[in-house]
């Protein structure tokens, strides 16, 4: 399954990403990865969540991004969800249509029963409609 919470930039996505992924750790056998720009959120979560600074790996385009998150699933077969921060500048996919790696995400989330919560910094308008039910927090 792939969720999104979508809105523009600074309106507290972060915030709900954080709230969610703090409760899930309650409810989750497995364990959860939190993949974000930077480490700065590193305090704000639960330390059972694996942070990863996507920043500090040289991915440059789309297809690093989704083959960095496989080689993460294949090195850890507890994994249950992930959760995506700041989606569109780790994807490297600012101005491009966001459907198609969220389509490579969900068969990876099919085949691996990995669940991703994505941030994506669109207003709801924005994001194309194959994607609506996808919605869970809209800002």
């Amino acid at each position: 399954m792939v969720q999104l919470i979508v809105g523009k930039k600074g309106k507290g996505k972060t915030k709900q990403l954080l709230d969610k992924v703090n409760s899930a750790v309650k409810e989750v056998s497995g364990n959860i990865v939190y993949l974000d720009k930077s480490s700065k959120n590193m305090y704000e979560l639960n330390n059972k969540i694996r942070l990863i600074n996507v920043s500090d790996y040289m991915i440059s385009d789309c297809d690093e991004f989704i083959g960095f998150i496989c080689g993460i699933i294949s090195q850890d077969h507890d994994l249950e969800q992930m959760y995506l921060d700041s989606f569109l500048v780790n994807a490297h996919l600012d101005g491009t249509d966001v459907a198609p790696a969220i389509a490579k995400l969900q068969k990876i989330s099919d085949t691996f029963k990995v669940d991703f919560v994505l941030s994506i910094s669109l207003d709801e308008a924005e994001i194309p409609d194959s994607l609506k039910e996808n919605i869970i927090v809209s800002l």
